[in-house]
């Protein structure tokens, strides 16, 4: 199976003194975020953990860490942007984040990183000529330490235009002529352009359409075939395989206005303050009379049908 730490926040930048605790501990416990009195036990043990899926802004937390980490397969994907302040308040400048980027694909290599330059949006200061210049200075810098950069465009859900009201909706033409550009762009450097659920609108253009976080991307990072149970995807334009997420929504203190995983700001300063890096749950703790639910984990690796 697949451990996700990255869907509801950004655990490397934010918690990685609690995550290596419970690597070390052998389990976590995650709260339901939609039905909170269930909680489920996941057991960190490479023999059932094929591989555990990082996002983040900001590894720099966790690279002390990494040869502590080399028991388990890892894939990580750390998101690196143009934004500044004004956007993304409390993640690292983009020249440091690059640097550590280049840090840890020396570490766990270049298979097992992926860039992404995500959530595209335009306005009057990151304009169409902004992107494509910044994105061809960054693909400079990462050359040779990432076969693969993510894109996709701003989604205006709820929680988004409650915190970044002024957010718009890139026009079509303005996505062709940055699908079209970056994939000529990242060709030049070595790095595929992927979409991720954007439909296959860019594939003319040299995008990959395929998905990200894909089976694919997970048996090279492993080195060997994936046995995938059949799910259903978050979104039906979705091709990823999610795992299971043991983070927890409200908590991640960068505070991006774009966030779709935070509701608002004092959510995320209560949850911090909840913050226990010795609990075995993300934010608070267990409750009188709550049931822990054991999951049920398996490996998918399939060790006869060997990629290397």
């Amino acid at each position: 199976m697949i451990i996700n730490t990255g869907m509801r926040t950004d655990i490397p930048a934010f918690y990685s003194e609690w995550f290596m605790n419970r690597v070390r501990a052998g389990y976590v416990l995650v709260r339901n975020p939609y039905r909170p009195e269930w909680v489920t036990r996941y057991e960190l043990d490479p023999d059932v953990v094929d591989c555990i899926a990082f996002c983040t802004k900001d590894p720099a937390p966790m690279l002390r860490h990494l040869d502590e980490l080399k028991k388990f397969h890892q894939y990580w994907f750390v998101t690196i942007t143009p934004y500044g302040k004004d956007i993304e308040p409390n993640v690292p400048p983009k020249e440091k984040v690059m640097q550590d980027f280049i840090t840890l694909s020396e570490k766990v290599g270049v298979n097992c990183v992926g860039w992404r330059y995500d959530p595209i949006l335009t306005d009057d200061t990151y304009t169409l000529q902004r992107h494509i210049s910044d994105f061809e200075q960054m693909c400079r810098t990462l050359s040779g330490y990432t076969k693969v950069c993510v894109i996709s465009f701003i989604d205006l859900y709820e929680k988004v235009l409650r915190n970044f009201p002024q957010a718009r909706t890139v026009p079509q033409q303005d996505r062709i002529t940055i699908g079209k550009t970056f994939a000529d762009i990242g060709r030049r450097f070595g790095i595929t352009i992927k979409a991720c659920a954007e439909g296959r609108a860019l594939e003319k253009y040299g995008v990959d359409c395929s998905g990200c976080m894909t089976k694919q991307t997970f048996e090279t990072a492993v080195g060997c075939d994936l046995i995938i149970p059949g799910r259903k995807p978050q979104r039906e334009e979705c091709a990823c395989v999610l795992g299971t997420d043991i983070g927890a929504y409200d908590t991640c203190g960068h505070l991006c206005r774009y966030c779709y995983a935070n509701y608002n700001h004092e959510n995320v300063r209560r949850n911090m303050r909840l913050h226990d890096p010795k609990s075995p749950l993300l934010a608070g703790v267990l409750h009188e009379g709550e049931v822990i639910h054991r999951a049920s984990q398996e490996s998918w690796a399939d060790m006869q049908l060997s990629l290397f």
